[in-house]
């Protein structure tokens, strides 16, 4: 597929080491309504607006709640090449320094929307879409200069793993169009990645009573928005339950005993010191039940 030309002016909106284009939603209209600009992500934007703005009853009520605040972080990919994941990359940089001021304030956390050119960027289904998405985050691994954190498994089918940049743990949620069942994860035309990090969740829906409560409310949304019933995998990270499954989320609601196509380096599996998450928790994997996986995006 041959990328969509880009305008040669790039935002300088992130004034944060390494960001190139991360926009701040207070910016963005007038942004993407400058000369040059790809109409790919005006329609992009205005799908996210349908969905995110009153009346629409999309059950992501902190989604909701980060637009109307604009809170939102974005960042356009318009192809799968090189530059453009390596741009996307240094937008994934700023956004986790960003989030390293957080407040702790619920009000005041700011997720990435990480848009994809949907004429460059597509597949026929939606395990097509998910290989993609693992592509992308094993590219960025591969280039990411930092050490795997040594209190995070390096297992996806171990508890405790989850995606980890720049030394922070990352939750992705995968949403894509080829979802005709799961409307919750369709945010537009494209592949979107939905980037928070992952600790964030324990703070607004951990493994306690007003967590469980949290979720337990977003699934019901997520059940009258869908149509089905809530995904089987969703969980509890705190809990000690596969996470990966999450991400991507199947169509139906089925078990699963897929293999995660993520491989951390092995320099940095070679330096995970004796009493990490690997060494505590590697030999409880087989015991885990495979229909489970973490939920806290749910």
């Amino acid at each position: 597929m041959s990328p969509i030309p880009e305008s040669a002016s790039r935002w300088t909106i992130c004034n944060r080491p390494g960001g190139k284009t991360m926009i701040e939603q207070r910016h963005l209209t007038d942004i993407l309504n400058a000369a040059g600009q790809p109409a790919w992500k005006r329609v992009a934007l205005r799908q996210i607006e349908e969905r995110l703005t009153p009346p629409s009853d999309f059950p992501c009520v902190f989604s909701q709640s980060a637009y109307s605040r604009q809170k939102i972080r974005f960042s356009f990919v318009p192809d799968l090449s090189d530059a453009s994941i390596n741009a996307a990359r240094q937008d994934l940089e700023a956004y986790v320094a960003l989030s390293r001021e957080w407040d702790g304030t619920v009000g005041n956390a700011e997720p990435l929307l990480m848009l994809f050119c949907p004429q460059t960027v597509r597949a026929a289904s939606v395990d097509g879409y998910h290989a993609i998405g693992w592509r992308v985050l094993q590219a960025w691994h591969d280039a990411d200069s930092h050490a795997w954190p040594a209190d995070v498994s390096t297992d996806p089918h171990s508890p405790f793993w989850s995606m980890c940049f720049a030394g922070m743990q990352l939750f992705v949620n995968m949403s894509n169009p080829a979802h005709t069942s799961r409307r919750s994860r369709v945010l537009g035309d494209g592949l979107v990645f939905v980037i928070n990090p992952r600790e964030r969740f324990d703070i607004v829906a951990g493994d306690n009573v007003q967590g469980r409560r949290v979720r337990a409310n977003i699934r019901a949304r997520i059940e009258r928005y869908d149509g089905l019933a809530h995904c089987p995998q969703l969980g509890s990270y705190e809990a000690g339950e596969i996470e990966w499954w999450q991400y991507g989320l199947l169509d139906e609601n089925r078990e699963r005993q897929d293999r995660c196509p993520f491989a951390v380096r092995p320099e940095q599996v070679a330096a995970i010191p004796a009493g990490s998450a690997d060494s505590r928790h590697f030999a409880a994997v087989d015991a885990l039940p495979p229909q489970r996986a973490a939920g806290e995006s749910a």
